[in-house]
This record gives structure tokens, C-alpha cells and sequence, in this order.
């Protein structure tokens, strides 16, 4: 995989992200509110990405703007595929397969058509319950995917840095 000497997010920080990033409650308004700063910052920069937030079984916001393709939902779902079944971020779960010489694959139980390790899709994770949706963003380079999605949430958390 070319990409991975790219990587510069280390899986201890991603890890750290996400025991951070948790919410203390989260529901549909949550969803917009987050949902549109992150197409805030995308328009801002002219970011040609496709975001989504959905649960297991329903989308609570998704938005695509100018640049984006179809195949942006594709990965979208993709990645929320492995933040939903794994209760993990998509670059977290990617990066451990990528450490331990492994891919997704048939072989592995996994569907390459329907789950990706790569980045862009967060665990929104609740005080007391666990991972209750996911919020993705793709059309960018896999590491600024996540970072637009944890930046958002930072924000929204007041936990900026």
C-alpha cells in the first residue's frame, strides 16, 4: 500500500482522539449542528467532499458539494461500514490492518465492496451508551477526511486545540 509511508497521524494519537472525542448526549439536531460545520469548513476552503451522518439503520444529515462525485458516497458508506460494525474510526481500523500486514478482503470476512480502512469516518461515541452513529467525510486525502471530521468535533466538544 503506497500510501502508508505517507502517514502521519499515529494510531496512539487517533486512539487519543477518540477516547477525547466522546458526547454526553447526541441526536438529530446534534447531527445538523455538526453536520453543517463541517460543510462550513468544507465551503471555506472549497473542499469538494460529500458528508454524512448516519446511525445503523438511517442517515441524520448528508450534504454534497460542488466537486464531489457519486463515488464520494460510495466511500462514504464504505467507511461508516467499519466505524459502525468495529466501533472505531476508519483511519484507526485501517491503520492497525496496515500494521499487522492485513487488508480487508473476502478471505479476511470482510467485503471490500462494502467496508474500506480508510479515513474519514468517526465514531460518535455517547457517555454510558458507546458508538451510536458515524460522521464521514470523503473527497479528500484520507488523513484530511479525519481531520476535517475531528476538527468539527473539537469545536463542537470545546475541546479545540
Amino acid at each position: 500500500m503506497a500510501e502508508a509511508t505517507k502517514r502521519t497521524i499515529s494510531i496512539a494519537e487517533i486512539e487519543t482522539q477518540e477516547a477525547a472525542l466522546v458526547f454526553p448526549a447526541f441526536n438529530e439536531d446534534t447531527a445538523y449542528e455538526i453536520g453543517t460545520a463541517i460543510v462550513s469548513a468544507a465551503k471555506a476552503t472549497a473542499a469538494p467532499v460529500v458528508v454524512n451522518i448516519r446511525t445503523a439503520d438511517r442517515t441524520l444529515f448528508h450534504a454534497a458539494l460542488p466537486g464531489g462525485t457519486p463515488d464520494n458516497d460510495h466511500w462514504v458508506r464504505r467507511k461508516s461500514n467499519v466505524t459502525l460494525r468495529f466501533h472505531q474510526s476508519s483511519l484507526l481500523f485501517g491503520s492497525l490492518l496496515e500494521a499487522r500486514d492485513r487488508t480487508i478482503s473476502v478471505e479476511s470476512g470482510l467485503d471490500p465492496l462494502q467496508y474500506v480502512g480508510h479515513g474519514g469516518s468517526f465514531p460518535v461515541r455517547v457517555v454510558g451508551v458507546g458508538v451510536v452513529a458515524a460522521i464521514t467525510v470523503s473527497g479528500l486525502p484520507q488523513e484530511d477526511d479525519h481531520r476535517m471530521v475531528v476538527a468539527a468535533l473539537e469545536a463542537y466538544l470545546g475541546q479545540g486545540r
